[in-house]
């Protein structure tokens, strides 16, 4: 079946699913493939759950004569298609998001800031990947105005996969880091596969780029691309500096050099999301939303996901962002942490994934500068930094620190909790 034979008939449906789970009444189910399951054995179960058409691969799974089988080549690249093909006919305008850290935190702030003057579609959760990108464009609707949609990357080449299917007007790369460095093969990698943005954006006529000034990697990257700056320059189109950070990051802005300053108080913790905001606040005013509304939508922003969380318990006060971890975001946060007005601290601090060769360096960067800072109170979690040289006592998982815990709390104590998220210090949070 040609794409738009089969847009005709996604027209026809309430929406998309490529759950069997989760099959809404009228809903078209698109039968994927992973490396523990085949969608196209539950395309008979998305049927009888509610969908209304199915598309699967393996013709094998479709009764003869029966039209709400759908048979194509390959379900991944139809589900991509279809998503590229509605884009184009709502011609809706797009932000591309990507970066190493930052990414989620910036796309929900920048989305906080647009919905104040705009009916905006965004990326749910961290779905930036290419099952999660098509998903969330055939969730556009005509009366979207704008949509702010994620992309994550492991690998090279997967940012251009991706913007080829959703065709953004504008990028922004929130900054590039190590991570992933096992797919990358090294930080160079990083930087050309984020570059993948920059590169679309330059093919196109009228697009744009919002890019930190301040980051001399993006700059650099960017050459002969129409720029939005924002930064500490004076005189960048958007332009401010973090005022304090114990515990709530505050900071002030102000567009151009003559714009009248702007003081917001956020929920967020660590100036490291100082570029986030200011990012959210740059976009805001490209897209004329009034100044007191963008101070409005950051200030009421609150963080989720265990992504910067403060969190205080009836013994301690816990700093959580212990959905992902690398080497650019854990020295982020412990410098953070280490500037931070505290009278007790204490980190709890779990392995990096996904560094390859340079991963125990990597690890004893990490552990050096704890030593440099003089942190007295800290729990390494995880066989990676076990194999450091330090003199912090490590835990081979949570499960272990968890038992220490339980013999040995600790009483009036800033905790930051930072790791990967195969760590599993989510699990640790009950216990202080």
């Amino acid at each position: 079946m040609d794409i738009t034979a089969l847009y005709r008939i996604f027209q026809e449906c309430t929406c998309v699913t490529t759950d069997s789970r989760n099959c809404p009444e009228g809903s078209l189910f698109i039968a994927l493939k992973g490396d523990n399951f085949n969608g196209n054995t539950f395309a008979s179960k998305a049927l009888e759950s509610g969908s209304a058409y199915v598309v699967i691969d393996e013709p094998a799974y479709a009764p003869a004569g029966d039209t709400h089988y759908i048979v194509v080549d390959n379900c991944l690249h139809t589900l991509q298609q279809l998503a590229n093909y509605h884009r184009r006919q709502l011609g809706t305008r797009i932000i591309g998001i990507t970066g190493t850290n930052g990414k989620t935190t910036t796309k929900e702030l920048m989305s906080a800031v647009l919905s104040q003057s705009y009916n905006v579609l965004y990326t749910l959760g961290n779905l930036n990947n290419p099952i999660g990108v098509p998903l969330t464009l055939l969730r556009l609707k005509p009366e979207h105005d704008l949509a702010v949609v994620e992309m994550g990357a492991s690998h090279p080449g997967d940012i251009k996969e991706l913007v080829e299917i959703a065709e953004p007007d504008y990028g922004i790369i929130t900054n590039v880091g190590k991570a992933h460095l096992e797919g990358f093969g090294s930080f160079e990698g990083v930087i050309k596969t984020k570059g993948e943005l920059y590169d679309y954006i330059r093919k196109q006529e009228n697009a744009s780029i919002f890019i930190h000034h301040d980051n001399p990697y993006l700059r650099e990257i960017a050459q002969g691309l129409k720029q939005i700056a924002y930064g500490s320059e004076d005189d960048l189109y958007i332009n401010g500096s973090v005022t304090g950070n114990s515990p709530y990051l505050t900071f002030e802005w102000k567009a151009g050099k003559e714009g009248e300053m702007h003081k917001v108080q956020t929920q967020l913790i660590g100036e490291y999301n100082f570029p986030n905001a200011l990012a959210a606040v740059t976009v805001g005013h490209f897209f004329d939303v009034d100044s007191k509304k963008i101070d409005k939508a950051l200030t009421e922003y609150t963080p989720q996901n265990n992504r910067s969380q403060l969190k205080k318990t009836a013994d301690n006060t816990l700093i959580i962002d212990a959905y992902n971890a690398n080497p650019t975001s854990m020295m982020a946060s412990i410098s953070n942490f280490h500037n931070m007005e505290a009278e007790h601290k204490m980190l709890i601090l779990g392995d990096m994934r996904e560094l390859g060769k340079d991963s125990a360096e990597e690890h004893q960067k990490i552990v050096d500068y704890l030593e440099e800072c003089k942190f007295e109170h800290v729990a390494l979690v995880g066989e990676l930094f076990a194999a450091t040289r330090h003199i912090y006592p490590t835990y081979p998982n949570a499960a272990a620190l968890i038992t220490e815990l339980q013999k040995n709390k600790p009483i009036g104590s800033m905790i930051l909790i930072k790791g990967s998220n195969g760590i599993k210090l989510n699990t640790v949070i009950e216990y202080l």
